[in-house]
Order: structure tokens, then C-alpha cells, then sequence
């Protein structure tokens, strides 16, 4: 396909940091380019070289005649004093939008339809808005003025699960034509798999190119560093070249388990990884007794509208559930009655003694207060120490884990970039070790690295966990239970998880406009039946097993690897006793095998679990 954009070793340096070193690359027509990357990293700054808003330093940036270009950045620049309609329509006519169905598909999907109902009306101030309405406000403005190349940065915060699932759909259908294109930078990995085709990771100034979406990438990036790690692993030990398992070929289908590739990557790197590697510690929890935090026939009302009507819920030892909804159902403020900020208007809360609570809200202002103070005096403010395994584990070391090296230990928090910020948020919390975790969009700002940092270390954490998230991916890998806020003042289960309460939710929606026209539909049931999966069906509590069961699977499967990495040491040093050499291969086929029994028995049990 012909480029409509192209760049020519371009570099660029931002004071002594080099963002871009000599990148090319193109963007073709009918592309849909994710791009992906650690904050601070150069994801934006890159958007910005392609719209023509920043110059480079060096090389250069072709676009053919005539093309126009969109941007949508993570600034603000609506006029504050216009109305919604103009901001979002300008001078078109109403005939004009009205009749056309790409524009009123734009407009009932972010922002309530032709009236403009979700934003306050046509005729509301811009300005009186709060960030999320002003956001998909200038999303709805760009999307309607269609311009051949579309970029948008971070398009699906302040969307929630239905908008980030309709701009999903809308790009695809909308944006595949061979006269246009778009390069959007995410952290939401479902959303990067619903729409890329190619996918860019900014990494050490360079732009690494990968083909497809999130699942691909996982699984290309990792192959490419386990073959650069082979090469240079046989050219300095012939013993460890001669074992098949290095030789073994590429994965043969994308639902391979990450931890095969991830215990190769371990097995064979010769070097650490070139960059920090983010890792949170599994923090100690405090034990908890039967007894959590108890709702019990709760009301909590925001105006005229109940946001839970006589409601009970009892958080039990271990839970995880996530709650969805959409924009303005009330999932903050529900965790806020949680928290116990939030007095109840009815009904009693009940909290037990042992817990240990922690609230991840999604104001990083609370991190004002420090903006003088260094990161790791904002860190030791909470404390200088915690025992961890049993030892003793400074603040610093800690931070360090959580991937501020020891120079950005002495930044100033009021220097941090927005995900820097939301990751000392995170820091500052775990260290209190809450047995109760309640986390408000915990992925807002955080890159993907980070993401799959916190996800792995709240698998292994022992405490009760509610989510409120529009990140699909992340509710989904780390709870075992969803309910839903509908708007009807109930607590709906979802033991379909997100795609049940997508369902729901569109049920909901076509049964109050029959009822608005006069007519009536039966309440679509919260279903308790089976969930259909790959032709085949499957009960919640099968699912629930098959879920602790790859657990116990995973678990083991580390320990072989560790094993593994023992027994591979071992024949290092056994080069030059054969007797040895050969007993160790034995054993280390025998858990090759062991392996690949719980392998094969893990993609079984992950059928029923999807």
C-alpha cells in the first residue's frame, strides 16, 4: 500500500534525553497502527513529529500532497466558551449532520445521540464540562471532521466499557477504507487487539515494529528476544546448544501460555533486560476473619436518582469482583460506601475487625502535598521499612522495584510525569499492606508494563480486591467475578463477566425505547444459566474451578522452571564430567515431559475458564 506519511531517520533530542534515534518508518493507506510503550518514553512526542506539531532534530517527514491530518493529544484545546454543538459540529448545517448516519453514529456513540443528552445538550458551555465530557467531546469533533490520518493519544481514557467497545467498532468499520488511516497510543489492551494491525513499541529512542495487535505482540517480542538470546547463548556454550529444548520453533498458535515464554526468556538471557524492568513486591497481608465489610439493605442516592436501592453485599475473604457501568451509574461512588467515606442513606455498612483498607482513587492531586518532596521522601513519609519474607526491605529498594532507578528516587514529585505519578500513588499504597484493596480506574496513566506488573502481583495476593475499571482485559484476567450497575438501584451478577453485561446493557437500552414509543418488553433476567462457550457449555462454578485450577497449574509450572534453570547451571558446570552430564539430561527430560503434560492440560482447562 502507498504511504501517505513516512519518516526518514529522524532524530530527536528533549535536553538530555534522546526520544527518536534515526527512526523510519511509514504509515500506509488503510493502516491501523497501536502504539505502544513505557511512559515518559516517547509515545506522544512521536505522535506529535507525524501531526507536524514538533520539529526533529535530524533525518526527515514526507507526507503526500493534500493530506489532511487530525490529532487528538492528551491537552485540552476546546474553546472554553463554546457551546457542545459548535464545538463538536461547527458551521454544518443541521440538514447537513442530521442526514448524514457517520455523524449521528458519532454522536450516539459518545456523546447520547442527536440531543446531545450525555454532555448536558447541544446548547451546554464547553467549559462547565468536567475532563472526561471535554474529552470525548474533542474525540466526537475529530471522528466528525474525518481527516485521512487520524492520531489519537490515549483515546479511550474517560470511556467507559460500551464507549471503549463503539470507538472500537467505529475505527474498524469506519476507518478501513484505502484513503485513510490511524496510529493511536494506548494502555488498553483489549482495545489494541480489537483495532491494530500492526503495532509500534517506542523503546531506547528506537520504534520497534511488530505485526497485529496486543496478543501478537506479546508473542512476537517475546520470540524475538528468545532467538537473540539462543544466538548469543550457542555461540559461548556448545553443551547447552545441544539441548533440543532451545531448538524448539516458534509458537503454533497465539493462545500459547505466557509462562512457557516467559520461563524461555528466563532460561536463555545471557544479559539483564537494557531497560529497568517494572516488578511490584507481593506485599504481606494481614490475616482477615470471616467477617470483611458488610452492605447490608443499602441505599445510597445521588439527587433524585438511587444508585442502590436495599441492596446487601457481602465482601467474603479472597473475593475479587470488578464492577462496570456506564459513565455517571455511581461505581466511584459505590466504593466510596465501601470505603465508609460515603455514608450510607439507608442500611447498615459493617466492617471487620482485622481489616487492613486501602483506596486507590483517581485523583492524583492527593499527591499534591508532596510536590516539593523527593519520591523516595514521599515514599519513606509512609514508611521507612516493612518485613517482607521476613526481612527487612527499605523504601528505597522497594521504589526501585517499582521502577524508579535510583536517580528518579530523587525527582520531585511535582516534576512526575502523570503516569509516574499514578505508579508512586500505587507505591505509597501497597506499603500500608491493606488486606482490602479497592482500586478506582487503576489503569489510568499506566503504561502496559506497569499494568502487567501490578496484574501479577495482585494473582498472588491474598487480600479482597473490587475494581472498578472500563479496561476490559484487566477485569477479566484479574477477577473472578463482575457485577453490574444498570441504573435499576441493583447489584447485578454477571457470571457472563463483561460481554453478559454488554449484553444487558444493550437489552436495556432497546427495551426502554420500546417503552418511551409506547409499547412493552418482558425485563431481560439476570441469567443463571450455563455460558456459552466455543460451542460448548459451561457453568459459573465449572468456570470457578477451572480458573483455581490453572492457578495450581501456573504455580507449578513455576516451580519446574525453577528446577529447570537449576538443573541448566548444573550441566554448565558438568561440561567436563560426561558420567554427570548425562544424568542431568535425564532428569531435565523427565520434567521437559512433566512440563508438557501440564501444558496441554492448561489449555484443556483454559477452555472452560474463557
Amino acid at each position: 500500500m502507498p504511504n501517505l506519511l513516512a519518516t526518514e531517520s529522524i532524530s530527536l533530542a528533549l535536553g538530555t534525553n534522546q526520544v527518536l534515534d534515526g527512526v523510519s518508518l511509514g504509515v500506509g493507506t488503510g493502516d491501523r497502527i497501536g502504539v505502544v510503550g513505557r511512559n515518559g518514553g516517547g509515545k506522544s512526542t512521536l505522535l506529535r513529529v507525524l501531526a507536524g506539531t514538533q520539529p526533529v532534530d535530524g533525518g526527515r517527514v514526507t507526507r503526500v500532497g493534500g493530506l489532511t491530518i487530525g490529532m487528538l493529544s492528551q491537552e485540552d484545546r476546546l474553546d472554553p466558551d463554546a457551546t457542545v454543538a459548535d464545538s463538536v459540529l461547527g458551521d454544518r448545517a443541521e440538514h447537513e449532520w442530521a442526514g448524514d448516519p457517520r455523524i449521528r453514529d458519532v454522536l450516539g456513540g459518545l456523546l447520547g445521540g442527536v440531543d446531545f443528552s450525555s454532555v448536558g445538550g447541544p446548547d451546554a458551555v464547553v467549559g462547565a464540562k468536567s475532563g472526561g465530557e471535554r474529552r470525548r467531546i474533542a474525540l466526537a469533533q475529530l471522528l466528525i471532521d474525518d481527516p485521512d490520518l487520524l492520531l489519537l493519544d490515549e483515546p479511550t481514557n474517560h470511556l467507559d466499557v460500551e464507549g471503549v467497545q463503539w470507538l472500537a467498532e467505529h475505527l474498524v468499520r469506519r476507518r478501513a477504507r484505502s484513503d485513510n488511516a490511524f496510529v493511536t497510543i494506548t494502555h488498553d489492551r483489549w482495545f489494541l487487539d480489537a483495532v491494530a494491525d500492526h503495532t509500534w513499541e517506542v523503546i531506547d529512542g528506537r520504534v520497534e515494529q511488530y505485526d497485529g495487535g496486543y496478543a501478537a505482540f506479546v508473542l512476537a517480542k517475546n520470540e524475538r528476544a528468545r532467538i537473540a538470546a539462543a544466538t548469543e547463548d550457542r555461540r559461548q556454550n556448545l553443551l547447552r546448544k545441544e539441548l533440543a529444548w532451545l531448538r524448539r520453533g516458534p509458537p503454533a498458535r497465539t493462545s500459547k501460555p505466557r509462562f512457557r515464554i516467559d520461563a524461555a526468556n528466563e532460561l536463555i538471557k545471557g544479559e539483564p533486560e537494557p531497560r529497568d524492568e517494572v516488578e511490584l513486591v507481593r506485599f504481606a497481608t494481614t490475616r482477615l476473619g470471616k467477617d470483611v465489610i458488610d452492605l447490608i439493605d443499602a441505599t445510597v442516592e445521588v439527587g433524585d436518582r438511587k444508585l442502590l436501592d436495599k441492596q446487601t453485599w457481602r465482601l467474603a475473604p479472597g473475593e475479587r469482583t470488578g464492577i462496570v457501568g456506564v459513565n455517571g451509574a455511581g461505581k466511584s461512588t459505590v466504593l466510596r460506601a465501601i470505603d465508609g467515606s460515603r455514608p450510607l442513606d439507608a442500611g447498615k455498612r459493617k466492617q471487620g475487625r482485622t481489616v487492613e483498607l486501602a483506596f486507590l482513587t483517581q485523583e492524583v492531586r492527593e499527591l499534591d502535598a508532596y510536590d516539593g518532596m523527593r519520591v523516595i521522601d514521599a515514599v519513606t513519609e509512609v514508611k521507612s521499612y516493612i518485613m517482607l519474607d521476613g526481612k527487612e526491605v527499605s523504601a528505597s529498594s522497594l521504589a526501585k522495584r517499582l521502577g524508579f532507578s535510583g536517580p528518579r528516587q530523587q525527582t520531585r514529585v511535582g516534576d512526575l510525569s502523570g503516569g509516574e505519578r499514578r505508579r508512586l500513588q500505587i507505591l505509597r499504597l501497597l506499603m500500608t499492606e491493606p488486606n482490602v484493596l479497592l482500586l478506582d480506574e487503576p489503569t489510568n496513566d499506566l503504561d502496559i508494563e506497569t499494568l502487567t506488573s501490578l496484574e501479577d502481583v495482585l494473582d498472588g495476593w491474598a487480600g479482597t480486591l473490587v475494581v472498578v475499571s472500563h479496561d476490559r482485559y484487566l477485569l477479566e484476567r484479574m477477577c473472578d467475578r463482575q457485577i453490574a450497575l444498570l441504573g435499576d438501584g441493583k447489584l447485578r451478577d454477571l457470571p457472563g463477566g463483561v460481554e453478559q453485561y454488554l449484553e444487558l446493557h444493550s437489552a436495556a437500552k432497546e427495551s426502554a425505547a420500546r417503552s418511551s414509543s409506547g409499547s412493552r418488553s418482558a425485563a431481560t433476567p439476570l441469567s443463571d444459566d450455563p455460558v456459552s462457550t466455543g460451542g460448548a457449555s459451561y457453568s459459573a462454578a465449572e468456570q470457578r474451578e477451572a480458573r483455581k485450577e490453572m492457578g495450581r497449574i501456573e504455580r507449578t509450572l513455576g516451580k519446574l522452571a525453577d528446577q529447570e534453570e537449576k538443573l541448566h547451571a548444573a550441566l554448565v558446570e558438568a561440561a567436563t564430567d560426561p558420567a554427570r552430564a548425562t544424568e542431568l539430561d535425564g532428569r531435565l527430560r523427565a520434567i521437559h515431559t512433566q512440563r508438557e503434560e501440564l501444558e496441554e492440560r492448561w489449555l484443556e482447562v483454559g477452555e472452560i475458564a474463557e
